[in-house]
């Protein structure tokens, strides 16, 4: 008589024997993917709001009208230009990253750190040229609880929706820009310190490239939702 058991007859008895594990993955970035899970939630939950009031009221703000200045340089007649500048920045930061998460993988200390202070630069102005926008949007009469004068839509509380909702998610999305920049500082200080030298791995980099992705993607839906819709 054949007593012979087949690997899927033969009873299990540790944690885990189904082959490899879809777990297997670093404590930190699975929770920093958990956190952006939920920050993703947050965004979708602004975004879908200001969807909603965009196209339930009778008129809206123009992005072409709202957005057609160059602070410092022109008051009209260049529309999305600015923005357009102050998007490639951005995405550039975020090639950036990916470059140092490369050189940390081979362990390359000076290339992580360059790569690293280009990325923060990025970030840097990305956060000046959004100071110049809301400076110039708040000289014309845009801001929380008030629109311009000159504006001439039927509907004035699409307006004011507007504004409340632009400053409120922007603001929003610059603080997370704000909170990258300065944990990249951070990172980039123990990078210079051979913190990660010492360990072995540059994994910390990675996750905090996660983060920095992904703040780079959530620019991608407010700036059509805002800026192009």
């Amino acid at each position: 008589m054949n007593t012979t058991v087949s690997k899927l007859d033969e009873i299990k008895s540790d944690a885990w024997s189904g082959g490899k594990s879809p777990f297997a993955v670093e404590y930190g970035k699975l929770m920093m993917w958990f956190f952006l899970l939920s920050d993703a939630f947050t965004f979708s939950a602004f975004l879908i709001y200001y969807g909603t009031q965009r196209f339930s009221k009778l008129t809206w703000p123009d992005p072409d009208v709202v957005f057609q200045s160059i602070p410092g340089l022109a008051d009209h007649g260049f529309p999305l230009v600015f923005v357009g500048i102050m998007t490639f920045i951005l995405i550039m930061s975020s090639v950036t990253m990916v470059l140092a998460v490369e050189a940390g993988h081979r362990n390359s200390k000076k290339e992580v750190v360059w790569w690293m202070i280009a990325t923060i630069i990025g970030g840097a102005m990305f956060l000046g040229c959004q100071a110049l926008e809301w400076s110039h949007l708040h000289h014309e009469g845009y801001w929380w609880g008030s629109f311009p004068a000159s504006y001439t839509g039927v509907d004035t509380i699409g307006a004011l929706q507007f504004a409340n909702l632009f400053f409120t998610i922007t603001g929003f999305h610059g603080f997370h820009v704000f909170t990258g920049v300065i944990v990249n500082i951070i990172i980039t200080l123990m990078v210079v310190s051979g913190v990660f030298q010492r360990s072995g791995s540059y994994l910390m980099v990675e996750k905090v490239g996660l983060y920095w992705h992904f703040v780079d993607l959530v620019w991608v839906f407010v700036f059509t939702f805002f800026y192009l819709v």
